[in-house]
């Protein structure tokens, strides 16, 4: 493809992390990916780019660009109803405008170049949004642009681009370049176009090179389940789990240390072609009880984490712990790295320094969850079925649905605490949740459904693994430790662990290791049956 070469389209592999402000963040990283690390064994599918150059010219048609900014002039960001117009007219007019007669010759072009690669007259393709602002230190636009799935032919072509244009000016992406200081005619936007991986067929996933709670470094986590991966940062499905250990994986060692089952009751796959041309379907009943990757798999994955967290990170000239996305392709088995972008939540924060809540009180327990934040809110309850809810939502309330919307960053901003009944740590409650430092308790069950509105509850992600709600105001001690300026002992001091869900908090801690662990916490809370009943 490398005659395809312009001002506008251009080979994915010939891009990388100096071509940020060209190509932006998503399709910078994956060229970066195929220029240095395919040679080590890691997969990223090939496929072609517009630039922001492209963007710009669509948006020079007719003043829409200058449209577009008199439209935002004004605009109160804390004003659900007025961004939520402003934005449904902008990407409107995006989305109708047609594509400039030069872009689309070059286009067409990259694209017969793709399909006759593949050995298919067109083939299908996944078309994603890539902002010039994206994936830099504080500012991550995380699920605030579009992605159009099994894309086939010219003409869906042609209206996937467009809406990954218009995605530009979603809610939330206005909403968030506004509280990060950015101006909106600074950031525009490159469209990605890759092969699509047939996980729809297979397994897909997120995977962090830290520990998302705690931000322990020396483990690597990775989370999957069946068919594309957006029911998964939809927060669709509770996914599997699985923790390895960095330090042993790279002596040589298979050292998974934790799997944990998750629900994967539906799944995304492939229904007819066209611009929205994939559907949820059921889970069978037997792939939800089986783990959606193998061990081999799973070391795989992991080393391919390491290798492009040690490339970042050198190219950063500091530690750069990953958020990386994977999927497996069901008709070939091969695994592919779909997008890698540096972690910001913890890398954010100054220091090591550890928030260390205590319950002081009791409270009857009303749900339970998995934990994102390790921290702890109160306050009453306020139930979001729908965005009409949303003005129903007062500062330090506790929203509760089903699963929070990319859109509702605003209202997520002035809440205590999130609690839904679906999704997994790297949906998106989760995700937005770990930024704004709030705690979130996901894949209740039965949140919207069991939590009374209006009654005070309080939200404990500070108790381990398992996320707790309470009834009523339960009180908690709160201490903050910077492990920096702790004294260090002159006799090797050792961790007691009572329950090993906070290990890795503990971990931070200066000691020597660990000299005593409780057995029976180990046995109850995660194998779960007696040792005398396998006797």
């Amino acid at each position: 493809m490398a005659d395809l070469e312009s001002k506008y389209v251009v080979p994915l592999s010939s891009v990388g992390l100096a071509d940020l402000a060209r190509v932006g963040g998503k399709n910078a990283s994956l060229g970066e990916m195929l220029q240095t690390l395919t040679a080590g064994g890691v997969r990223v599918p090939e496929g072609f780019v517009l630039t922001a150059d492209a963007f710009r010219l669509h948006l020079a048609q007719g003043g829409l660009a200058e449209w577009v900014e008199r439209t935002l002039a004004g605009v109160d960001v804390r004003d659900v109803k007025a961004v939520a117009e402003a934005g449904q007219a902008i990407r409107t007019r995006i989305r109708e405008t047609p594509l400039p007669a030069e872009l689309l010759p070059p286009v067409q072009r990259a694209y017969e170049a793709l399909s006759r690669r593949y050995d298919e007259g067109a083939t299908d393709v996944a078309v994603r949004s890539s902002a010039t602002a994206e994936d830099l230190p504080g500012a991550s636009f995380a699920g605030q642009h579009e992605t159009f799935l099994n894309v086939r032919g010219m003409a869906a072509l042609d209206a996937a681009i467009r809406g990954c244009f218009a995605s530009l000016y979603t809610d939330r992406a206005i909403v968030y370049r506004t509280e990060k200081g950015f101006r909106h005619r600074d950031v525009a936007l490159s469209v990605g176009i890759q092969k699509m991986v047939r996980s729809d067929l297979g397994s897909a996933g997120v995977i962090f090179t830290l520990d998302t709670e705690s931000g322990f470094r020396d483990v690597v986590l990775i989370t999957g389940a069946w068919g594309i991966a957006e029911t998964l940062v939809q927060g669709r499905v509770a996914p599997d789990e699985f923790w390895i250990h960095k330090p042993t994986l790279r002596a040589g060692f298979a050292s998974i240390l934790r799997r944990e089952l998750g629900t994967k009751a539906v799944k995304l796959v492939y229904t007819a072609s066209g611009l929205r041309s994939v559907g949820e379907v059921r889970v069978p009943e037997a792939d939800r009880f089986r783990f959606v990757l193998e061990d081999a798999e799973l070391l795989t994955l992991a080393r391919w984490a390491l290798a492009i967290e040690e490339h970042y990170s050198r190219r950063a000239g500091r530690p750069t712990p990953m958020d990386i996305e994977w999927a497996k392709d069901g008709q070939s088995g091969a695994l592919f790295i779909v997008q890698a972008r540096p972690e910001t939540v913890h890398a954010e924060r100054a220091g090591t320094r550890l928030e260390i809540f205590r319950r002081a009180g009791k409270g009857r327990l009303l749900l339970t969850g998995k934990s994102v934040g390790q921290r702890v809110g109160t306050g009453p309850v306020r139930v979001i079925r729908g965005r009409d809810d949303l003005a129903t939502v007062e500062e330090g309330a506790v929203l509760v649905a089903r699963m929070t919307d990319p859109d509702w960053e605003p209202v997520l901003q002035r809440v205590a605490a999130v609690v839904t009944d679906e999704g997994g740590r790297t949906c998106h409650a989760a995700i937005v949740s770990r930024e704004l430092g709030i705690p979130c308790v996901v894949g209740t069950g039965k949140a919207t459904t069991t939590l009374p509105a209006g009654t005070d509850v309080t939200v404990s992600c500070a108790e381990g693994d398992e996320g707790r709600v309470y009834e009523g105001k339960v009180p908690f001690t709160r201490e903050e430790i910077d492990p920096a300026t702790a004294p260090r002992s002159p006799v090797p001091l050792m961790l007691n662990v009572a329950n090993p869900d906070v290990a890795f908090q503990v971990a931070q801690l200066p000691s020597d290791g660990v000299g005593l662990l409780r057995v029976e916490f180990v046995i109850s809370g995660w194998i779960g049956i007696h040792p005398m009943a396998i006797a």
